[in-house]
């Protein structure tokens, strides 16, 4: 994995000014360098800047970035974050079109595809990727980015120049472009945060290249186009088809994204969606000679504290054990104090360049820093849950009638802490129900569907386009903040092409959760593990850790100087400090709760602090 950064502007030489300009690609590169430890690499051009930080992966001699090709006086350089994973397959293609290869790199691939065949290329990636790519001879820039939105790729214009980076960190190295916050961006962070609009940086005039989507610019034009798009189909294979062909769509993308010139690993909770990534890398290499790591999180004494409750019914523990057996894995057990993740609450908003999931992220950003020292790769189950309808608000009739996002419907949570006049100004209600109004509009729908059946696209669809991304997006900064490339091979735009079109009665047969993708992967795993109940990721239960958040926000209120003192109420915040905590009833998704609500806030106060933000 890699970083990558750049600018363009059609009327300007860069060239001319050219000490200038490779500083600021430099300080580009400084400050995304966690991405990409190992190497860096900047081109520039007449009204083109490319530069490009990289984690080596895949030919670890020879890929490296940015990648210039000229052929009959046309110059095409390329950066990529990212990995393609039927690269050999059209490496083959290309070869027999004439193509000459000098690396082992997927990077050529791309690179060369798109100057036989044009960005119509694009179409035939099965990967995770953001790409900048400039054309001399036609002096236009392409960026895009995969399908299901995996890789990040931010933008914005300064002046007249078009500034890109992977993170937004990268966009506030450009001189002159400054952290800002408007209204919507508050609600972003208020009404809808975790997550945030799809296109949207939050923090004013920053954009994202939207999943499946490439931008062009040239020297008089922008266009932002879709080059995928989800769609409704009729679903004609019968129940045994569908679970033989969900199967093999599974296997095929796990062996796919084993694609690696260094030793793979794999995260392991004991739910159904690791084990089952996991049994499929482990057969593979075990008929390499080879064992597989594997790896679990888990928190200190969390087995004295936890509680079962609805969200989360049992401990992982037991059954990694039984897959660890099953399996033959070299497992390593992980655990995370309460120091641990308060320190790596504000490293998670390093990383995200936005308050973000709590501890549900810091905790996930500590426990990737573990596995990096001994593995740069890993796969994980990420996505099955969004794609196999495996979140209890899928199978609520609460959630099926209620027109607001499920795993966050009610705003009152969100509110307990602000300022009523914040509240008042901000209209929490009314941008949140707009945002999901608008994604509800672009839901695929068959004209066939029933009412029921369109509602159960509708959930679908929300989970895709706001709830898996908001973890993708966790996934993506927890790891690449520590040099650590996560996979997700759920991801594959093929398995979500075909299960988004599967009818309800076949992806949960008799009201089984994710029974579809169970019956899928009876040939790989036991049945202790195959038809346990979903328990999400883990989090502590020690009551220590919430006195420890309540202390510092405490703290930071006494200080006259902290932005937050602006956006809360001190009185609300002393009665929540005061009343006991509710681990049962999230206000956003599954895990985020009491404790989550004031790390929240923390980390509201260290973003608006650290990135020196103006709110306009």
């Amino acid at each position: 994995m890699c970083a990558i950064a750049g600018f363009f502007h059609p009327e300007r030489d860069f060239t001319t000014e050219k000490e200038k300009w490779t500083k600021i690609l430099e300080k580009m590169n400084e400050v995304q360098r966690h991405r990409g430890p190992d190497d860096e690499g900047i081109f520039l051009s007449n009204a083109c800047g490319l530069a490009h930080v990289r984690l080596t992966i895949i030919d670890l001699i020879t890929g490296k970035q940015p990648m210039i090709k000229r052929s009959n006086g046309r110059e095409c350089a390329i950066v990529f974050n990212g990995e393609i994973y039927n690269m050999h397959e059209l490496k083959q293609e290309l070869l027999a079109k004439g193509a000459k290869f000098e690396t082992t790199s997927d990077t050529e691939v791309i690179l060369l595809g798109y100057m036989y065949y044009g960005k119509d290329f694009i179409k035939q990636l099965n990967g995770i990727f953001s790409v900048a790519l400039w054309d001399s001879y036609e002096e236009k820039l392409l960026l895009f980015r995969d399908r299901l939105g995996v890789k990040p790729l931010f933008y914005t214009k300064q002046e007249d120049t078009f500034v890109f980076a992977s993170e937004i960190k990268g966009l506030f190295a450009y001189p002159g472009v400054k952290p800002k916050l408007d209204r919507e961006g508050l609600c972003e962070i208020f009404a809808l945060g975790p997550a945030k609009s799809y296109g949207k940086g939050v923090f004013k005039d920053v954009f994202e290249v939207l999943p499946g989507h490439c931008i062009t610019l040239t020297h008089c034009s922008f266009s932002d186009e879709a080059y995928w798009t989800l769609e409704s189909r009729p679903h004609e294979d019968s129940p045994e088809k569908t679970i033989e062909k969900t199967a093999w769509l599974l296997e095929d993308a796990v062996k796919k994204q084993m694609l690696s010139d260094i030793p793979i690993s794999t995260f392991l909770s004991g739910g159904i969606d690791s084990s089952l990534v996991t049994a499929i890398c482990a057969k593979e290499l075990h008929a390499q000679g080879k064992e597989l790591n594997t790896y679990s999180f888990d928190f200190v004494d969390n087995q004295k504290y936890f509680k079962s409750n609805k969200f989360q019914p049992s401990q992982d523990r037991p059954f990694v054990e039984k897959m660890v057996e099953h399996c033959g894995t070299n497992h390593h057990f992980l655990e995370c104090s309460n120091t641990n993740q308060i320190e790596c609450l504000y490293k998670a908003v390093d990383a995200r360049d936005l308050p973000c999931m709590a501890d549900v992220e810091s905790s996930m950003l500590y426990f990737c820093s573990q596995v990096v020292p001994f593995h740069k790769v890993t796969l994980t189950g990420e996505c099955a849950d969004e794609i196999f309808g495996g979140y209890p608000w899928f199978h609520s009739q609460e959630a099926f009638k209620t027109h607001a996002f499920p795993w966050s419907a009610d705003m009152r949570p969100r509110q307990i802490l602000l300022d009523n006049a914040l509240i008042r100004e901000l209209r929490m209600e009314e941008y949140a129900k707009s945002a999901y109004e608008k994604t509800i509009r672009e839901t695929p729908i068959l004209p066939e569907d029933s009412p029921t059946e369109k509602r159960r696209r509708e959930i679908a669809y929300l989970n895709l386009k706001w709830f898996m991304t908001t973890l993708l997006d966790r996934m993506d900064r927890t790891s690449m903040y520590n040099g650590l490339e996560a996979r997700v091979p759920f991801a594959d735009h093929r398995i979500v092409e075909y299960v988004f079109n599967v009818p309800w009665e076949m992806k949960c047969p008799d009201g089984v959760v994710k029974g579809l993708l169970r019956h899928a992967g009876e040939k790989y795993l036991p049945k202790e593990i195959l038809w346990r109940k979903k328990s999400p990721y883990p989090k502590t239960y020690d009551p220590t850790y919430e006195r420890m958040l309540g202390r510092q926000l405490k703290e930071v209120l006494a200080n006259p100087n902290a932005p937050i003192r602006t956006l809360l109420d001190t009185r609300k915040v002393q009665r929540f400090l005061n009343s006991p905590s509710n681990y049962g009833r999230p206000w956003y998704g599954q895990l985020m709760a009491g404790p989550q609500m004031l790390a929240y806030m923390l980390q509201v106060n260290y973003w608006l602090e650290t990135y020196s933000i103006t709110i306009v």
